[in-house]
């Protein structure tokens, strides 16, 4: 068979082929093991990345409204509480804060993603909503317009 494409598992049942016609060497099992090794402890350092960045995160104070990136309204997340946003041009969502976490939880633009996003409770967390250009991101009581002023 000229030409043809290698086996990936050859009809001897023999190791998989990496060259037209060759059965695998010693180093190409070796090659091939330490990629998987390398593959493997290149998954746990970023299972563990992330699972140190999660836990990094801390609880959020405020659900902030930002309409066309100028905040409009900061809402304790400790008082629950259901607010109609309308934006301009006849845009409304619906923000519910219950139980630490915000949501939106209706909107009337068009494709809803901001109504589907999951309820959010950590900083630096946000729903957003394209075409109402609406923003509502998560803040520690010490985010005062974004400036920290505790220097």
């Amino acid at each position: 068979m000229r030409g043809a494409l290698p086996h990936a598992l050859p009809e001897n049942g023999g190791f998989l082929r990496v060259r037209f016609g060759e059965e695998m060497g010693t180093n190409d099992r070796k090659k091939i093991r330490n990629d998987v090794i390398l593959a493997v402890v290149l998954l746990l350092l970023a299972a563990a990345a992330m699972l140190f960045w999660q836990l990094q995160k801390t609880e959020g104070d405020f659900a902030v409204v930002l309409i066309d990136g100028v905040e409009t309204a900061r809402y304790a997340l400790d008082t629950d509480t259901e607010v109609e946003i309308i934006t301009d041009g006849g845009g409304t969502n619906t923000l519910v804060i219950r139980d630490g976490e915000a949501f939106v939880e209706t909107a009337n633009c068009p494709d809803l993603v901001c109504a589907g996003h999951r309820a959010i409770s950590r900083v630096g967390e946000t729903i957003v909503c394209l075409p109402h250009k609406l923003v509502i991101k998560i803040a520690a009581s010490t985010d005062a317009g974004g400036v920290d002023m505790a220097a």
